[in-house]
């Protein structure tokens, strides 16, 4: 199997979930600043020409969540579980995609996608406007997982890797989790996971 990536939220994940589970997975970085995922090369293995995109022999495969649910099930991983608990876990991955991830990914893309990549300052407007989302929906987050280590069923699952993307880059991104200590408590605990801590390939 062959994993392009880069370093950004939705790769990360992806990496991370490759390594937790010790999967035979060759890791390919794709340049986002040089513009290889928009070469026809890349185009033709994702349409939508973004990363991550896995190779295997049955084809190509997109989106990180997808990626990361065939990588549970190759492993046999209750990452993705079987039972009732699946429902649970793909609500709070489509939670993620439709809700936090828009909400903190604003805060990522203004304060180090934009320096990264040479694309201006950061827009202090686009910030604020964000802010009421963000509040919004990390106190359902945060509610939830009062007295839970874990998102679902007190057990690691894909959901946890998927709604925690974003915040070993808390700092660097100046995401306000100060009031959030619910949050802050269960990403230290996803912070002990090695694969967590180190996701990406050491180039």
């Amino acid at each position: 199997m062959k994993l392009y990536y880069e370093q950004t939220a939705n790769c990360y994940k992806t990496c991370a979930v490759a390594k937790y589970l010790q999967l035979p997975v060759e890791f390919i970085r794709v340049d986002l600043g040089q513009g290889e995922h928009k070469k026809p090369e890349f185009l033709g293995k994702n349409p939508n020409g973004k990363v991550p995109l896995l190779e295997t022999d049955d084809g190509f495969l997109w989106e990180s969540i997808a990626i990361m649910c065939y990588f549970a099930r190759q492993a046999n991983s209750e990452l993705w579980p079987t039972d009732e608990r699946q429902v649970e876990v793909l609500r709070w991955l489509s939670w993620d995609m439709a809700h936090f991830l828009p909400a903190t990914g604003v805060y990522y893309f203004e304060n180090i996608i934009k320096p990264k990549y040479g694309l201006g300052e950061p827009d202090a407007q686009a910030i604020q406007n964000a802010g009421k989302d963000f509040k919004y929906y990390a106190t359902i987050l945060n509610d939830h997982l009062h007295d839970k280590e874990y998102l679902v069923g007190n057990a690691l699952t894909l959901a946890d890797f998927s709604v925690a993307a974003l915040l070993p880059l808390a700092d660097q991104a100046q995401i306000p989790l100060d009031d959030f200590h619910e949050i802050q408590r269960w990403h230290n605990t996803m912070m002990q996971l090695p694969a967590w801590q180190e996701p990406f390939p050491k180039t």
